[in-house]
């Protein structure tokens, strides 16, 4: 009796390492077959981290910006055209980081003409 009962509990346990491996291999085949979407959230989720890091910075140049403006020594007397030349290059760098250097793009984000934006880059020398 005990012969039949080893025998038994053997094959028992042939049958369920063999359900096991079918379980993992389905479990394998579903994965394999989700690879595609788990890698389009992936890539879908690094452009909207990239997304967010350009806002981010943005931000705080503006914030940055704000600061600045607000510790102005007045008494000292402001150069309105450097103060304006430092503000437009800011804002042409920016629109130009944002279209990765289009400057047709950029110009129509400013709200300008593609010519315009294009003297002005080279009056200020902006590299980009």
């Amino acid at each position: 009796m005990s012969t039949n009962r080893a025998a038994l509990a053997e094959a028992k346990n042939k049958q369920s390492s063999a359900t096991s491996h079918r379980a993992v291999d389905i479990r394998l085949a579903r994965a394999d077959q989700s690879a595609t979407g788990r890698l389009r959230r992936l890539t879908d989720l690094a452009a909207a981290l990239r997304r967010e890091a350009q806002v981010l910075a943005r931000d705080k140049a503006f914030a940055d910006e704000s600061n600045r403006l607000q510790n102005f020594d007045f008494s000292k007397g402001i150069d309105f055209y450097g103060e304006v030349e430092r503000f437009e290059t800011a804002l042409i760098r920016l629109a130009l980081d944002q279209t990765d250097g289009n400057q047709a793009r950029a110009a129509a984000l400013l709200g300008l003409r593609a010519t315009t934006l294009n003297s002005k880059i080279k009056l200020y020398n902006i590299d980009y």
